[in-house]
């Protein structure tokens, strides 16, 4: 089974290059993150077509969240337990959805940005980041032997060398100690980062800025992840981010990243039949 996420930056802007992408890639699951589109906006067709079922959640022109499954898809949530909002009044975002996919329950995560440091925005990135590591911690003391993938775009570069100079970030968020320290915690509820094993650094990166040509100059950041429960990692066989699909005309400032899992204990479901 594979399993990829990846922020496509508009689901709609970039529904051809998505379906390309899938038909390429093989994946079993793919969840998304920055979709930007209302749930009656997002383009269903593009999974359906191809024998994926989906879901996503989506509330306006920001955020959005989807998960699309040909290994079945199954107790669909949104949000996560305690998950804070934002603003006045506070209001909750199309930051989370959860979906069971062949036997692992996958969360397809677009954690806020932070904005600035002193910026109401940061404060809130960081209760939700502990919202989200109680409700995961919670999850494995109640069941050991979950298996658990938070993927998505964290908006946390965890390690020096996921950016590609320090200097550049200082006095910026991504980078921050109480930032890292939230990852970390993540980490430490149980949830570990699979990816990196596989594609180590320096200089290996997930996001790249349109503007300053920072592609092609390789000024990047890793901030996307996929983070297992210890049932899941043992499961993992492999990993892979696509710097490929960065390239070329309207393409998405991310790349899918991609982990691969052995076959134990996946459920085998009846795939509906692609139209391609």
């Amino acid at each position: 089974m594979r399993i990829a996420t990846w922020n496509v930056n508009s689901s709609r802007a970039r529904a051809e290059r998505i379906g390309d992408w899938l038909d390429r890639s093989d994946v079993d699951v793919l969840a998304m993150q920055e979709t930007k589109a209302r749930d009656h906006q997002f383009p269903e067709s593009v999974f359906t077509d191809r024998g994926y079922e989906v879901a996503h959640h989506g509330l306006s022109q920001w955020n959005g969240v989807a998960i699309a499954s040909r290994v079945g898809l199954e107790d669909v949530r949104i949000g996560f337990p305690g998950q804070p909002g934002f603003g006045e009044p506070e209001e909750r975002e199309a930051r989370a959805i959860a979906a069971t996919c062949g036997g692992v329950q996958v969360w397809s995560l677009y954690v806020p940005n932070g904005r600035e440091v002193d910026h109401p925005h940061y404060a809130y990135k960081l209760r939700w980041l502990e919202a989200l590591r109680e409700g995961g911690a919670a999850r494995l003391a109640e069941d050991p032997e979950a298996q658990i993938a938070y993927v998505g775009d964290f908006n946390i570069a965890p390690q020096d060398d996921d950016v590609w100079d320090m200097a550049a970030f200082e006095g910026l968020t991504h980078v921050t100690e109480p930032e890292r320290a939230a990852f970390a915690k993540l980490v430490d509820a149980g949830f570990a980062e699979v990816v990196r094993e596989y594609t180590p650094g320096p200089g290996v990166y997930t996001y790249w800025d349109y503007k300053g040509l920072a592609f092609p100059k390789r000024k990047g950041m890793r901030i996307d992840f996929v983070l297992a429960s210890p049932a899941l990692r043992a499961r993992v066989t492999g990993a892979s981010i696509d710097r490929e699909e960065r390239k070329g005309k309207g393409a998405s400032d991310h790349a899918p990243v991609i982990v691969a899992l052995d076959g134990a204990d996946s459920q085998p479901v009846d795939r509906p039949q692609s139209k391609k």
